[in-house]
Order: C-alpha cells, then sequence, then structure tokens
C-alpha cells in the first residue's frame, strides 16, 4: 500500500510538473494563432492527399484493371474524373501536387512561426539573465546561462516544429487511415489494429529510460559548455602554468559521460525503430494472410484492389505511429528544457526592475553610507557598520588591504548587490529609490579588469550611448589615449574581443576615455592604475585630476602615491574602518595608513 501512494504521488507531481511547462509553452503561441490555424488546413490538405492516393488506386485496380483482364465490361459513374483510366491518372496527379504545395507552404509557414517563438524565448532569456543580481549569477553559473539561452532554446524548436503540428498531423492521419480501411473491409481493418497495442506497450517500457538519460545528457552539456567557457576566459594562466595536459583530460572526462549517455539515447531509438518496422512487416503478412483466408472461403469479402490499398494504408498507418514514438524522444528532450528555461524564469529570484517607477534627478555628487553592513555569503561580512560621507565634488580613496572590503564599497554605490543593514544614500535619497538607469548612467566605474567587447574603438568609449564622435576623440585626449589610437587608424578601428591585441596600459586608458565620455557626476576608480607602468601612470593620473575636477571621486587604491591629494583617505581592515582623514593627518598620526606608506617606499 505504502508504495502504491508514493507512486500515485509521483504521477500527480509528474503532471503538475508537465502542466507548469506546457501551458508557458503553448501561451507563447497566442500571437500566432491564424498562422498556426494556416499550418492546420494546409496539413489537413496535404494528409487528405495521402490518404485519397490508395483509394484512386484501389478503384483502378478493382473497377478497371480487374474487369479489363477478365473481359467484363467496365463498370462507370460517379465523379466524372473517375469515370476512366485517364480521369483517374489525371485525378492522382492532381492529389499529388495538391498534397506537394500544402506540404512546401506549411513548412516554410511553421518554420518562420517557430523561429518567431524562439527569437521571443531567446530574447526573453537574455533580458531575464542581464536582469539578475551578480549573488545569483555568481550562483548560476555561466556555463548553465549559456546553454539554457542556446542548446535548450533550440530543443524547444522540436517542441514546436516537430511535436505540435507533427502531432496534430499524425493524429489526422492516423484518423483517416482507420476511417479509410474500416470504409473498404472492416475485418481487414481489425486484423491490422491487433499490432497496436504491441506498438503501445513498447513505447511505454522506454519512456522512463528516455527521459531520465534526456536529464543526464542537458546536466552534462551544461557542465561542458560552462568548462570551456572557463577555459577560454582563464586561457592565459592554463597556458602560464602549463595545465593544458590536465584540462584537456578534464574536458575528455566530461565527453566520455556524454558520450555513454548518448549511446544509451541511440540504443533505446535504434531498439525502437527496427521494432516497429518489424511489427509493420508483421501486420502486412497477417493482412496477406486473412484476406487470402477470406476469399479462399469465397465470400466475395476482398478484392484485389483494396488488398493493394491495405498494404498502402498499412505502411501509412505505421509511420505516424513510428513518429509518434519518435515524437515522444522530442517531446522528452524539449520538456527537460522547457523545464530548465522556466525554472530560470520563475525561480523567485529578485531582478533588476529597469523600468520601475523611481527617483529621477541629475545627482549633484553627495554620497553617504550609514552603518552598512554586507555579506556576499550567509554572515560572512565583508562590510561592518561602514559609515562616511562624500561632500560634492570631493575626493575619497579606500585603502586596505586585498579581502579588506575596498571594492565591495564600489559594488554596492552601482546597486549591484543591496547591503543587508544600514543605508546608501546618493543626495540625500535612498539608493533603492532611484531607478537604476538615471543612477548608473551618472556614476561611471574604471575597473581594474577591462572588458572590451569585440567592435570599434568608437563602440568601446561609447557603449552605444548617444556620444557624439568629436565627444569620443576629446575624452581620448583628456585620457590620453588619442596617440596609439590615431596610430591604429582612428576612433573607428577594430578591437578584437576582450582587446586581446592590446596592452594592459591601452585597454586601462580606453577604460577611462569610456568614464569620461558618459560625463559621470561620480567617478570610481577601482585600482584603475594597479596594471599601468610608471609612464603611463603619470599620463593618466594628469587626466584623473582633469576629469575628476567638479566631480565626486572616490579610488580604491593600489597604488599609494595616487591619493595623496585626496580629501579623505579611509583605511579599512577587515570591513571597519580603522583609520581616516587626508593624507597629511594620517601620516601624523604614524598609524596603520603611515606603516602602508613607509613599506611602500622601502
Amino acid at each position: 500500500m505504502p508504495k502504491c501512494g508514493t507512486s500515485k504521488r509521483r504521477k500527480n507531481m509528474q503532471l503538475r510538473e508537465k502542466s507548469h511547462v506546457v501551458k508557458p509553452l503553448l501561451g507563447l503561441m497566442r500571437p500566432y494563432v491564424p498562422q498556426i490555424l494556416l499550418c492546420v488546413v494546409l496539413v489537413m490538405l496535404f494528409n487528405g492527399a495521402d490518404l485519397i492516393k490508395p483509394w484512386i488506386m484501389e478503384i483502378a485496380v478493382d473497377d478497371y484493371l480487374t474487369a479489363m483482364v477478365a473481359g467484363e465490361p467496365v463498370q462507370t459513374g460517379g465523379f466524372f474524373l473517375f469515370q476512366s483510366l485517364t480521369g483517374l491518372g489525371v485525378s492522382y496527379f492532381l492529389v499529388v501536387i495538391v498534397g506537394a504545395l500544402a506540404s512546401v507552404l506549411q513548412a516554410r509557414l511553421l518554420a518562420r512561426v517557430c523561429q518567431s517563438i524562439l527569437n521571443t524565448m531567446r530574447l526573453k532569456l537574455f533580458d531575464h539573465i542581464h536582469r539578475l543580481r551578480l549573488t545569483d549569477l555568481d550562483d548560476i553559473g555561466s556555463g548553465r546561462l549559456l546553454t539554457r539561452a542556446t542548446n535548450d532554446v533550440e530543443a524547444l524548436n522540436e517542441f514546436y516544429n516537430d511535436v505540435l503540428i507533427g502531432l496534430f498531423r499524425d493524429i489526422f492521419l492516423l484518423i483517416g487511415i482507420i476511417v479509410m480501411m474500416l470504409n473498404m473491409n472492416w475485418r481487414l481493418a481489425l486484423m491490422a489494429f491487433t499490432a497496436v497495442p504491441l506498438i503501445l506497450i513498447i513505447t511505454f517500457l522506454c519512456r522512463g529510460a528516455l527521459h531520465r538519460n534526456f536529464v543526464k545528457m542537458k546536466a552534462l552539456i551544461s557542465r561542458i559548455n560552462g568548462f570551456i567557457a572557463e577555459s577560454l576566459s582563464g586561457i592565459r594562466v592554463i597556458q602560464a602554468f602549463g595545465r593544458e595536459k590536465e584540462k584537456y583530460d578534464e574536458l575528455h572526462d566530461l565527453n566520455l559521460k556524454y558520450r555513454k549517455t548518448t549511446m544509451t539515447q541511440v540504443a533505446i531509438n535504434s531498439f525502437m525503430r527496427p521494432v516497429m518496422e518489424v511489427v509493420n512487416a508483421l501486420a502486412i503478412v497477417l493482412i496477406l494472410l486473412f484476406g487470402w483466408h477470406l476469399a479462399g472461403q469465397n465470400t466475395g469479402a476482398v478484392e484485389v484492389g483494396v488488398l493493394f490499398a491495405f498494404t498502402t494504408y498499412i505502411k501509412q498507418f505505421f509511420e505516424p505511429i513510428n513518429d509518434l514514438a519518435e515524437k515522444y524522444n522530442s517531446v522528452q528532450s524539449a520538456m527537460v528544457s522547457a523545464d530548465r528555461i522556466f525554472s530560470l524564469l520563475n525561480d523567485g529570484r529578485t531582478l533588476e526592475d529597469l523600468d520601475a517607477p523611481g527617483h529621477e534627478a541629475a545627482i549633484v555628487g553627495r554620497v553617504e553610507f550609514r552603518d552598512v553592513w554586507f555579506a556576499y555569503v550567509g554572515e560572512d561580512w565583508v562590510l561592518k557598520g561602514l559609515s562616511f560621507t562624500a561632500e560634492p565634488g570631493e575626493k575619497l580613496a579606500f585603502v586596505g588591504a586585498t579581502g579588506a572590503g575596498k571594492t565591495t564599497v564600489i559594488n554596492l554605490l552601482s546597486r549591484f548587490y543591496t547591503p543587508q543593514r544600514g543605508q546608501i544614500l546618493i543626495d540625500g535619497v535612498p539608493i533603492e529609490e532611484w531607478t537604476l538607469p538615471c543612477l548608473r548612467s551618472q556614476i561611471a566605474v574604471v575597473l581594474q579588469d577591462v572588458f572590451l567587447f569585440a567592435g570599434t574603438i568608437a563602440d568601446n568609449v561609447r557603449v552605444h550611448a548617444d556620444i557624439t564622435d568629436e565627444n569620443i576623440e576629446r575624452a581620448l585626449a583628456l585620457s590620453h589615449a588619442s596617440e596609439f589610437v590615431n596610430r591604429l587608424g582612428g576612433i573607428h578601428a577594430q578591437v578584437a574581443e576582450r582587446g586581446a591585441t592590446f596592452s594592459t596600459g591601452e585597454r586601462q586608458l580606453l577604460s577611462f576615455a569610456r568614464a569620461i565620455a558618459h560625463q559621470p557626476a561620480i567617478l570610481v576608480l577601482d585600482e584603475a592604475t594597479a596594471n599601468i607602468d610608471s609612464k603611463t601612470e603619470l599620463l593618466v593620473q594628469r587626466s584623473i585630476e582633469s576629469i575628476s575636477e567638479g566631480r565626486t571621486a572616490i579610488f580604491i587604491a593600489h597604488r599609494l602615491s595616487t591619493i595623496r591629494n585626496c580629501d579623505k583617505i579611509f583605511v579599512l581592515d577587515h570591513g571597519e574602518v580603522i583609520e581616516s582623514g587626508s593624507h597629511e593627518e594620517l601620516m601624523a598620526k604614524n598609524g596603520a595608513y603611515a606603516k602602508m606608506v613607509a613599506g611602500v617606499e622601502a
């Protein structure tokens, strides 16, 4: 009894899960209902053509050829094209043409609808991923997200293209064949139908193994995508430490696991198709033997043309059954992919609502942290009660050892993360009340690890904002990047993926130009000069002084020489401010900051 109850609960859960997936899949079709209905009409046309062709052949054999061989008069009548063999030939040809045209039109129309739906889904996923908070992105992983937006979305193509309309086509054809067979000879029809239970049993036995294996395949392809993406991002580290062989072996192991699951899938599918062929052949043999038996009884129940039509219908009868069995595989794959996609879209994670109403105004530049506590995981606090105020136009700097919480200040200021306790205010307004587009358009962040997109230099400075070429060139001049940009051919010169052809210093200068071009009210530099040589640093230092004039500037300092002129310097240690003041004040205290300076100068 307990087992029965458990089995029943499991089935109910599976039904709820399928309903959870199928409803949104069908909902995506709503804008395309007219086109889908037209596809259905076209399917009925070419399925009707397939049904009519054996019937025409049966008339030709029984009403004309058999009578002509026996020397008996031909019985004519009915539709005018059926009153001669020539007319039957013309009818057959017209039916073939109509069916072919309907098939071509349906395939093209359905492909257009499917691609439109997949495009909508891919864009929806892409938008959702870009609205996820950084904590969620870190938790999910790039490989899984890449698989959702590519492999899983493409798997839905099978649901819409091969399954949805294909399912209707196969069911309609199956019903049509059953009606035609029963109409011609109900005894032979019932004999043919005895094979159906055997096919249903085979499909039922294989379905569990298919679903479990599809889940394994999807999980493995996510791991492979994530592994390759990670390896490409860290290829310099891999090569620098000579880990190519180890990474190759890791991917090889993943590939072997994927190959094993794929071969399991092939084994199941390769078993089903031949079995269906055997059942098909068995049904034809039974039809011929039973027809011969009826003819031997001299009942007149079976004619040659009927037997010919029946053998054709039997082949057609098993085609949709075979397709339905194979489409079960496609359904399993699509359901697994759809479940993964909608689980991501509906998992209750907090999204960045770029369209949410909120406070919008030109930022003056006052920044205030009030008793801010923040942890990336649990209560492992990175910031502990951080409080400070930056007045408009002031220059602030944060220094401290690695892991002290310096970069976290920038992440919170940009609203990449939300503090668990305390409050952050911009111009006296709580940061969560500002609309994200307004807030981020007026805060420019220059990171140590510069990311450049494939495109032109102008595209990378502009980042798709409405900035003129003249302002881009001005920003490049202020950041002292004009010299090497002109050497490359100007602002329309191409940039390789991630700026691979540029030196670290050149990438950093372009990131300065990007910040300057957007004319921010608040400028943030996260150890922006850490990877620049001394000569370039002098150039950048001059540009920093000019672009930070009249703006609130916050520095995360690696080189202490870059922050000597800041109005306030905060020394962080394990998320807490242990010292603060100007350079001169901190040096006079001869505390942690003075020791850091002495260590650098030593």
